[in-house]
């Protein structure tokens, strides 16, 4: 990294004790609460890895801050092992104290050196947090961080979506973040010698229209969502695309 910062930054420290408190504020207007999103995001992406016949037993939650999508990685996904990596050191602190274990470790970014050791990354709103001129960095980490084949889930909120784009302003640590186009994202991820598998949007319909949430995946391809996943893959050895 060429920023030890990067990763939300360590302005997340002044949140860390009511970054729960902020978030929901934000999120109040859609009439759901954090746990809504953190388990429709993991249960999305379990589809898509059952689908792809892929059961990753190694992941890297990255900017994982307070450490709240480690239950869902473990219950939904069925993950045996979590390594948590932030920048802020006070999150960090709430995220060991409520999710560590002898399965789930925090770190510090500058405390892991990638290896290639992961089967997936999960990373949910963190790279518009990231300056722009920083985010190929982040993508080689994570490239050095998957083994050949892994997965790299890249969740990040619409900037087409009005809603999005609404609560994000109600929310200190996101006012003044550079959201990232579904398109320049898929760039950023090509550039870093990922291969695209898919792109969906989720989270289309607030609370007050929950009835008809249930034709979500039906147009998960239209930019409608609040929030898009990109899907990627490092690629293999002998599968015709040179790793760096």
């Amino acid at each position: 990294m060429t920023d030890q910062s990067s990763i939300k930054g360590r302005g997340f420290d002044d949140y860390a004790q009511d970054y729960d408190a902020a978030l929901a504020h934000g999120l109040a207007i859609s009439g759901e609460n954090k746990n809504y999103f953190a388990g429709g995001r993991i249960a999305w992406l379990t589809n898509c890895l059952q689908r792809l016949k892929e059961q990753p037993q190694a992941v890297m939650d990255l900017g994982c801050g307070t450490g709240s999508a480690s239950p869902f990685l473990f219950n939904l996904l069925g993950v045996k092992s979590l390594l948590g990596i932030d920048t802020s050191a006070k999150s960090l602190e709430v995220a060991r104290k409520t999710h560590g274990s002898t399965h789930a470790r925090f770190l510090h970014l500058n405390q892991f050196d990638p290896e290639e050791q992961f089967d997936l990354v999960f990373c949910n709103g963190v790279f518009h947090h990231i300056p722009p001129a920083e985010r190929f960095s982040t993508v080689n980490y994570v490239y050095r961080s998957l083994r050949p084949g892994g997965l790299f889930a890249v969740w990040e909120n619409n900037p087409w979506n009005p809603g999005a784009r609404y609560v994000m302003s109600r929310i200190p640590f996101d006012r003044d973040a550079i959201m990232v186009r579904p398109a320049e994202g898929r760039h950023l991820l090509r550039a870093g010698h990922f291969k695209i598998l898919r792109t969906d949007f989720l989270f289309v319909f607030p609370r007050m229209l929950r009835c008809f949430r249930g034709l979500e995946r039906f147009v998960s391809r239209l930019p409608l969502g609040a929030q898009y996943q990109i899907l990627a893959r490092k690629p293999s050895l002998g599968d015709g695309t040179s790793p760096r």
